[in-house]
């Protein structure tokens, strides 16, 4: 039977007192609703069709790409209403699960085993937590089926002694779905179309309820506020943590760092505490990280030492480099091997060859840098001329003086010498020591001013 997946989406999410909707706030540097497509489109289902309602343009246009069926539920009236919405796009023949898209962190194995559960009857999610309120509760039969779900606010003082919750999540076939939604009513305290109310009708009909438990309590935990949006995210770093520690990385506290998006390490990486991976970061083996670095879409090549407060974003590094500390990578920059970049440097938008250095101090912008260059501190590239920016080559095996200004477009050929403080507007020849100064003089005669009593 083709799966079909149902995301509820509409919540209006009034206690993270936000102008946002709740689920494009962000978990793990992406949308609460992004990582629930993510889980499921790991379950290669034929189509996904999300239920929004709150900040209905504001979300479609964050997710423009995102490949999915969108249902308006203009009135929330319910969990069992929004998934009404939704009927009409899914097909009669499908298995259908239902997730909500403010329960970002289950695993799709965990969903794999409610849809096997679900076979001809129903299957519903459900853990155990030390403090329920708040949660329907899960009355089972005595043959540990599902009897009923009852909604917090409707349960007597014994069902509300059950620790037993319903997670949200269910997995049945259409057929059975759409004739049960059709019996729903709002007959409760909250005069809303329960979804829950589902398992009593399956039940009614003899039609087999049945419970799955998730594995860990945190994959079923919910978002309704900043409190449990932090809660949430510090899971999510703590299980990235043990992956990585499961991979053999060596992180110096596992408290301590962040990763919001996708990093892999190789062999022998080391990472220091406070660092945040941002987008897609390598790590090839033997990469070590410095403590407070920020890395954000970056490839690091094997053996290359990323010293501490680094900030290096879209760019390519190759093996053995040495960046840092306080060095920053703006977009658009390919090191070859053996590169340093050391303190106070800035790259944007360039190239530089093997073996070269910039050790402190400098900016080197909309540049190609050949191997073996060696640039002084106070070095800038002046790549702007108010309207257009505009390229610098420095070939193989330069020596660039400290306080040097190179406006751009210029050309530094093979083994030139550029003297401290020149300003270079011109070619240079190779091979040559080429200065640009004005005169020094001393005037014997001046006399420093003084201040007035």
């Amino acid at each position: 039977m083709p799966l079909e997946i149902i995301v509820l989406a509409a919540g209006q999410g009034k206690r993270m007192r936000s102008q946002l909707p709740k689920i494009l706030h962000r978990l793990a540097g992406r949308p609460l609703l992004a990582h629930v497509l993510a889980t499921a489109r790991a379950l290669a289902p034929r189509k996904i069709v999300v239920v929004h309602g709150n900040g209905a343009e504001q979300v479609r246009a964050a997710f423009a790409d995102a490949q999915v069926e969108w249902v308006l539920q203009a009135e929330q009236l319910g969990t069992g209403h929004a998934v009404q919405q939704a009927m009409p796009r899914i097909s009669p023949d499908a298995e259908v699960l239902i997730l909500y898209a403010d329960v970002p962190l289950v695993r799709p194995a965990t969903l794999q085993r409610l849809l096997d559960a679900a076979g001809d009857g129903l299957a519903v999610m459900t853990t155990e937590l030390a403090d329920p309120a708040g949660y329907g509760r899960i009355v089972r039969d005595r043959s540990g089926n599902i009897a009923r779900i009852v909604e917090h606010k409707d349960a007597s003082p014994d069902i509300l002694s059950i620790q037993e919750i319903n997670a949200g999540f269910m997995a049945l076939n259409a057929h059975r779905l759409s004739a049960w939604l059709a019996k729903l009513t709002n007959r409760n305290a909250q005069k809303e179309y329960y979804l829950t109310d589902v398992a009593g009708l399956a039940v009614a009909e003899g039609v087999p309820a049945r419970a799955v438990k998730a594995d860990d309590a945190w994959e079923v935990a919910g978002v309704n506020s900043k409190r449990e949006l932090a809660a949430i995210e510090r899971q999510y770093q703590s299980n990235e943590a043990q992956r990585l520690l499961n991979d053999a990385v060596t992180l110096a506290d596992p408290a301590r760092i962040d990763v919001r998006g996708e990093l892999t390490c190789g062999t022998d990486v080391t990472i220091d505490v406070n660092c945040v991976f941002e987008g897609r970061v390598s790590l090839a083996d033997g990469v070590r990280v410095g403590p407070n670095c920020v890395l954000r879409n970056v490839r690091v090549g094997a053996g290359t030492e990323v010293l501490p407060f680094s900030h290096l974003e879209d760019s390519e590094i190759g093996a053995r480099c040495r960046l840092g500390p306080y060095a920053r990578l703006r977009p658009g920059n390919t090191l070859a091997d053996e590169v340093h970049v050391g303190n106070f440097v800035e790259l944007k938008a360039s190239r530089i060859g093997k073996g070269s250095k910039a050790n402190h101090l400098t900016y080197i912008g909309d540049s190609e840098v050949g191997a073996k260059v060696n640039v002084g501190a106070g070095t800038i590239t002046c790549n702007y001329d108010g309207a257009a920016k505009h390229r610098t080559v420095i070939e193989d095996e330069c020596f660039i003086g400290s306080d040097t200004t190179l406006v751009a477009p210029v050309r530094v050929a093979r083994g030139s010498y550029i003297g401290a403080g020149s300003t270079i507007n011109k070619d240079t020849p190779a091979g040559q020591l080429t200065l640009s100064r004005a005169r020094q003089v001393s005037l014997p005669d001046w006399k420093p001013p003084k201040k007035k009593e």
